[in-house]
């Protein structure tokens, strides 16, 4: 006998898909503008800051992609009766894909930065500076734009780092032009890129980790197993809790399932009512899949063999 709960969560990122198309659509004129002011000026900083811009405009694109295929999946009479979770899954992959390629182009300026120490060329200070702060003001809407949704997404979380890194790196790039300007210290631009790299490559790490932690279905990292068995055991009538899996489907949707083996006499609707109520109150877990089995039961829980 089993017992389901929970409705459809994890909308964050249908809620939040204008702010995404708003997000694409200044990121993606200012990256072209970037990349000619970064070729024209020969600043890496700048051209740092322009791929960093690009990844952002993937990445958005691929988080809007997998938040309109998980919509389209979900309206009646367009799933897939095969795919049962529909592709919910779809936002973990994109949040992968965004950290592949934010570390991809933050070691490519690191490597690019490194060789231009030896020997630092000279850049066209004012286009710099002018091209900055106007990626500044683009990438602080996207931001804005992007915060609120990023609470409750991993693929959204993904796309707002893309654009934090991003803003942070055009304010270095005004600092990089400011120093240069008032001081002529032309290691400023690689030196700038450097510090964008290695702020980008921990977060990106993180960013992984997380969607990796998804897809193996590892037990969420905020909830301990040991707590949710313990937790269905004292529920009145449950004598044990076997087979218990607790995972994470996508952002905001966490799944378990488990085995109750019942006292003779335990009434079932009461315990599987207790039972989800206390996932639900003390482990935010809102859809759970419990089988009950009645104490000295044959043939009830056979052994699978993995």
């Amino acid at each position: 006998m089993g017992a389901g709960h929970g409705a459809h969560p994890g909308r964050a990122g249908e809620r939040h898909r204008g702010r995404l198309w708003l997000s694409i659509g200044l990121l993606g004129g200012f990256t072209a503008v970037e990349v000619v002011a970064a070729l024209l000026t020969g600043s890496l900083a700048l051209l740092s800051d322009a791929g960093h811009m690009f990844t952002d405009v993937l990445g958005l694109g691929m988080a809007l992609a997998a938040i309109s295929a998980a919509s389209r999946a979900a309206r009646p009479g367009h799933g897939d009766p095969q795919r049962t979770f529909g592709l919910y899954r779809l936002e973990v992959l994109a949040a992968l894909a965004n950290a592949g390629l934010l570390a991809a182009v933050a070691v490519y300026v690191l490597v690019e930065a490194v060789r231009r120490l030896g020997d630092p060329p000279h850049v066209s200070v004012g286009p710099m500076l002018a091209v900055a702060i106007g990626g500044l003001v683009v990438n602080l809407v996207a931001y804005v734009a992007l915060h609120e949704g990023a609470k409750e997404s991993l693929n959204l979380r993904g796309a707002h780092l893309e654009v934090l890194g991003d803003l942070l790196g055009s304010a270095g790039v005004i600092v990089a032009a400011v120093i240069i300007a008032t001081t002529g210290w032309w290691y400023a631009d690689p030196l700038v890129a450097v510090a964008v790299g290695l702020f980008i490559l921990p977060r990106t790490w993180k960013l992984a980790r997380a969607a990796l932690r998804i897809l193996v279905q590892a037990a969420p990292a905020h909830l301990d197993v040991t707590d949710v068995r313990a937790a269905l055991s004292a529920v009145p009538g449950v004598r044990d809790v076997h087979d218990l899996h607790v995972w994470t489907l996508a952002s905001g949707m966490e799944v378990a399932s488990a085995h109750l083996t019942l006292d003779p006499r335990a009434d079932i609707g009461g315990v599987l009512a207790v039972a989800r109520e206390t996932l639900h109150a003390r482990f935010h877990i809102d859809h759970a899949t419990l089988q009950i089995e009645p104490a000295g039961a044959t043939g009830a829980c056979e052994p699978v063999g993995w």
